[in-house]
C-alpha cells in the first residue's frame, strides 16, 4: 500500500531511542522529510549521521521539551525549514513512574504538557496542509490500571482524552489520533532496565503478554505512520492499541 507520504513533512518529539527513532526511520523510509528534537546533541547527531540520505531528509533539534518557549521556537523554525508541516508526532514521555510529587510535576509537564503546546505551535500549519494530521504517543497504562497507575498513568490517560476533544474540534480540518503501545522492549529502554534490575517484575510483565514476547518499537512506528498518512483520512479521535492483546477492556 502508498501511504502517499512521499514528500509529506513531518515533525517528532523525541526522535534517538526507541519508538521516537523507528518513528522518524519510518517516515523517512516512506519518503518523508522528518524533523526531530532531543535533548542530548551527541544523540541528535549520531541519529543524524545514521539515517543520513532517508527519505526527504532528517534533522534534529536540541531541545528540553519542557521548555514551552524553545518548543514553540522548534516548530516555527522547522516549518519555515520545510516550507510547512503535514503531521506532527508527540512522542517523548519522562516515564517518570514513581508516585513522588516531583514525578507528578515532570509528567504533567513532559508527558502532557508538551503535547498540547506542540499541537497549539503547529496547529496553523497543519490547518494550511489540507492532510494534517496529530498522533500522539499515550500506552496501556492510560487505558487501564497497572504497576505504572500514578503520574504516568494519569497523564497517558489525559493524554487520550485531550486527543479525542482536539479530534471534534478539528474536524474536516486536521485528524487527531493516539497510539498506545504495550510494554515495549529495546536495548537501553526501560523494559531492559527492569529486565536487568528486577527480574521478577520483569518476568510478571512478560507472563501478561498472550504472544509470548514484548512488542518492538518498529511495530508501533507503523502504526503511527499510517495514522499520519492520507491513506487514514477518514480516521480521527481513535487510540489504536498496539499491545498484542495484553490489555483486557474491550474498547465501545
Amino acid at each position: 500500500m502508498d501511504l502517499q507520504l512521499t514528500g509529506s513533512r513531518v515533525l517528532v518529539t523525541g526522535g534517538t531511542r526507541g519508538i521516537g527513532r523507528a518513528i522518524v526511520e519510518a517516515f523517512a523510509d516512506e519518503g518523508a522529510a522528518v524533523e526531530f528534537c532531543a535533548r542530548d546533541a551527541g544523540e541528535i547527531e549520531a541519529t543524524e549521521e545514521a539515517l543520513a540520505g532517508r527519505g526527504g531528509g532528517v534533522r534534529g533539534g536540541q531541545l528540553d521539551v519542557r521548555d514551552g518557549a524553545a518548543l514553540t521556537a522548534w516548530v516555527a523554525a522547522a516549518a519555515g525549514r520545510l516550507g510547512g508541516v503535514d503531521a506532527v508526532v508527540a512522542n517523548i514521555s519522562a516515564l517518570a513512574i514513581p508516585d513522588t510529587e516531583e514525578n507528578w510535576y515532570t509528567s504533567f509537564e513532559v508527558d502532557l504538557m508538551h503535547t498540547v503546546r506542540l499541537v497549539t505551535a503547529a496547529l496553523p500549519h497543519l490547518e494550511a496542509s489540507g492532510n494534517g494530521s496529530v498522533v500522539a504517543i499515550s500506552s496501556v497504562s492510560g487505558r487501564e490500571a497497572d504497576f505504572a497507575s500514578g503520574p504516568y498513568g494519569t497523564m497517558k490517560t489525559a493524554i487520550v482524552g485531550y486527543v479525542s476533544g482536539l479530534a471534534l474540534q478539528l474536524a474536516g480540518r486536521v485528524r487527531a489520533n493516539v497510539v498506545s503501545p504495550g510494554n515495549t522492549y529495546f536495548a537501553g529502554g526501560v523494559w531492559q532496565q527492569i529486565e536487568q534490575g528486577d527480574a521478577d517484575l520483569f518476568s510478571t510483565a512478560l507472563g501478561l503478554n498472550p504472544t509470548g514476547q514484548m512488542g518492538t518499537p518498529e511495530e508501533t512506528a507503523r502504526a503511527v505512520v499510517f495514522l499520519s498518512s492520507p491513506v487514514a483520512s477518514r480516521i480521527s479521535g481513535t487510540n489504536l492499541v498496539v499491545d498484542g492483546a495484553l490489555t483486557r477492556g474491550i474498547q465501545l
